[in-house]
């Protein structure tokens, strides 16, 4: 049998890959009382139990220490139950603002303050966190790239790191990405833009993409780029980091970080262990 604890920051995506994970086959429970979850893995794990993949749901509650979770789950493994933990998570202020769009009270924001209450959720799930099988960082994810990343962990049984890539494009006329990671700079190549026939196009069109790649300096760097991102992306895994941004910019994030955010991300998506998602911001600004 394959049981699988999903738990992780309140507005993380947990009830999200919890629907995801009933479509794909999974006998999901959530908020199931404490005292009742040991009982409940007795009776699924008896020799003539007919459900084979099973998902429980944890989430911290104002009624209830989330330590008391911890504990029902330490007892579970000293018994010899196996199980893998799915950790959801998202960086504060994406939190904040899940919650200030569905107007919903944070569990532990009392005051109602709702800083206060992601922090604290924070701290009480640090060592869950540490001690989890898979971390999603979900500040980025659309719905089908997290479906894809549930997919291969638990349908396609891939190999995961817990770890994010996200190569993403920007102009720095626009402003550079406040969550990036790592940022370069690719103004040192010739602008599209100032040729007439490129210059309403960008650097997801054939035309900019062979002017770009043209260049040999856009070779060289493309290459000691995607040599360095391979070489740190699993001594990042060791460090603990579940969430690497890469953002690429050029003046205005239409025609050369696009072309060569797009040449990266082709590099990178075959290495098979990390999700790897490409994001655009500024392709549809306005101006160069």
């Amino acid at each position: 049998m394959r049981f699988v604890v999903v738990t992780g920051m309140s507005g993380g995506g947990k009830s999200t890959a919890l629907k995801m994970l009933e479509d794909a086959g999974f006998y999901c429970v959530d908020n199931l009382p404490l005292s009742l979850v040991e009982k409940f893995v007795e009776l699924i794990s008896m020799p003539n139990s007919e459900i084979s993949k099973v998902v429980l749901g944890l989430d911290v509650r104002s009624d209830q220490s989330f330590k008391d979770a911890t504990r029902v789950l330490k007892q579970l493994k000293d018994k010899g139950y196996s199980f893998e933990i799915l950790f959801m998570d998202a960086n504060d202020s994406v939190l904040i603002k899940r919650y200030k769009e569905t107007r919903r009270i944070h569990p532990l924001a009392a005051d109602g303050m709702l800083e206060d209450g992601v922090k604290m959720e924070r701290r009480v799930l640090d060592d869950i966190k540490r001690n989890a099988d898979y971390v999603i960082d979900t500040s980025n994810l659309l719905t089908r790239e997290l479906k894809e990343e549930l997919d291969r962990i638990f349908v396609g049984n891939g190999e995961y790191n817990s770890l994010m890539v996200t190569v993403m494009s920007f102009g720095f006329k626009h402003g550079i990405p406040a969550d990036a990671d790592l940022v370069f700079d690719v103004r040192f190549l010739p602008n599209p833009f100032y040729i007439d026939e490129m210059k309403r196009k960008t650097g997801n069109d054939k035309e900019v993409q062979d002017y770009v790649m043209s260049f040999k300096e856009a070779g060289q760097f493309l290459e000691k780029l995607a040599d360095m991102i391979k070489f740190l992306m699993p001594n990042y895994v060791k460090e603990g980091k579940y969430r690497l941004v890469i953002a690429i910019g050029c003046t205005g994030g239409k025609h050369r970080s696009v072309t060569l955010a797009n040449e990266l991300y082709k590099r990178l998506k075959d290495e098979g262990k990390y999700g790897i998602k490409l994001y655009h911001r500024d392709v549809s600004a306005q101006g160069t």
